[in-house]
């Protein structure tokens, strides 16, 4: 019987979705448990799987379109069915299932009403073509092309304006791109030489919006949420990094290149020591309550295209400096190629950020909550001090703590600092 697959919840602060891309057809056969579509949460892109046996009857939501949660995006059910009736819906839905189609094969099916574009590109430049051998899809100055394939276009360079569409209505879309990127990379492309015509810039700068990812959404309504309400205050110390840099490279120099650690996973084992004994920094307001942790489980701040996602080390005190640097490296990996499972980003106790390998001296954190803390680390550099009245050089690293002040007292928050800045200067005090 033809039913309405609906969008599911795939991660715990999931609203809505995007579609990634359908991985079915319409009137492909499917199984139970098979993924039939990848789904871009404000995390990671998630499989979407079928819950029973049945084909793909029609794609209410295409790639690249946005669906809230219980929404319908597709209809399901046994081939040949009658599901004309379920395509009768009021208002902007009726006009979603009749003008959305998933790419399939390489082709799309031109739908019977206008698409709603998903990204649009202004151009205030007149109407002529200068590569009359391309035809650019326009309407009114707008360049339709998907979120996707915006985005691959401004990383390798392509310039929208000289692709040719092959998506509903014009729209530039993912296949668009990658053969604009197999032509640039071909031995004759290259053997070109580039051509430089005279130009005019007359009012304003074009330019091109794209849709904000679910990712950057959430970022930004939980660092708004962050900075607002939450008293926040800074302490900033100096630590000494010579003995703690030694220990790294003793410690390397027993392992292969795999199984090597970083400075920052020796951070992240200091830091979740340290925790053990100033349990209100390992700690979250609950409101009319403070929830201590037993553990210590240290979100790890990754850049990834979209924003900054935190996997999360679990247990971390418990755990050796070569775990947790294997961990961090395999989180880090699944985290960029957006492949990390919900329970995998959530539910730190304590975070880190180090942009220390950008040359960053100093910075300052925004508190991921209900965290109470987060640690912002820069980078070691040698400095000169004064130590038993003579000059000398040491690598300095400076770190930042943002605290939550309806949990973290200054005093508190500053004797957590002096545990962690003696266990790095000191790294056998964490044998105590």
């Amino acid at each position: 019987m033809a039913e309405k697959f609906l969008m599911p919840k795939l991660s715990p602060t999931m609203e809505e979705g995007q579609i990634s891309r359908w991985l079915k057809a319409e009137g492909d056969t499917f199984e139970a448990n098979e993924t039939i579509a990848e789904v871009d949460t404000d995390k990671a892109t998630m499989e979407m799987t079928a819950l029973t046996d049945g084909t793909l009857l029609k794609i209410i939501k295409g790639a690249g379109e946005v669906a809230l949660l219980g929404e319908p995006i597709a209809i399901t059910g046994n081939a040949g069915e009658d599901i004309s009736a379920m395509l009768e819906l009021p208002g902007s839905q009726q006009s979603a299932v009749s003008s959305q189609k998933a790419e399939t094969n390489g082709k799309a099916e031109k739908p019977n009403e206008p698409e709603k574009p998903v990204v649009v590109q202004e151009t205030s430049a007149p109407e002529t073509n200068p590569n009359p051998g391309i035809q650019t899809p326009k309407s009114n100055g707008r360049i339709i092309v998907s979120p996707i394939a915006a985005r691959m276009a401004s990383e390798n360079g392509i310039d929208l304006k000289s692709i040719n569409g092959s998506g509903p209505q014009g729209r530039i879309i993912k296949r668009d791109i990658e053969a604009a990127i197999s032509e640039v990379q071909s031995p004759k492309s290259k053997a070109q030489s580039p051509t430089f015509t005279s130009s005019q810039v007359v009012g304003a700068s074009a330019y091109r919006e794209e849709n904000t990812s679910k990712m950057r959404q959430v970022i930004a309504q939980r660092l708004g949420e962050s900075i607002g309400p939450i008293p926040t205050f800074y302490l900033t110390v100096e630590i000494e990094m010579d003995n703690a840099l030694a220990l790294r490279k003793q410690i390397n120099s027993a392992l292969s290149e795999e199984q090597k650690i970083s400075v920052n996973d020796i951070i992240v084992k200091v830091a979740a020591m340290s925790l053990m004994k100033h349990p209100f920094v390992n700690a979250s307001y609950q409101d009319k309550t403070i929830r201590f942790y037993e553990q210590a489980d240290i979100g790890v701040a990754v850049a990834v295209d979209e924003g900054l996602i935190t996997p999360v080390v679990r247990g971390a005190n418990l755990k050796g400096f070569g775990q947790i640097a294997a961990e961090v490296k395999e989180l880090a990996g699944r985290a960029r190629d957006r492949k990390l499972q919900p329970e995998e980003y959530t539910g730190a106790t304590f975070s880190i950020s180090n942009l220390g390998m950008f040359g960053i001296k100093e910075f300052t954190a925004i508190i991921n909550p209900p965290e109470a803390a987060i640690l912002a680390v820069g980078t070691a550099k040698p400095t000169v001090v004064v130590k038993d009245g003579e000059f000398k050089s040491i690598n300095s690293m400076s770190v930042t703590m943002s605290c939550d002040h309806r949990v973290i007292d200054g005093a508190t928050g500053a004797k957590f600092l002096q545990t962690f800045k003696q266990m790095l200067e000191n790294p056998i005090l964490m044998l105590m």
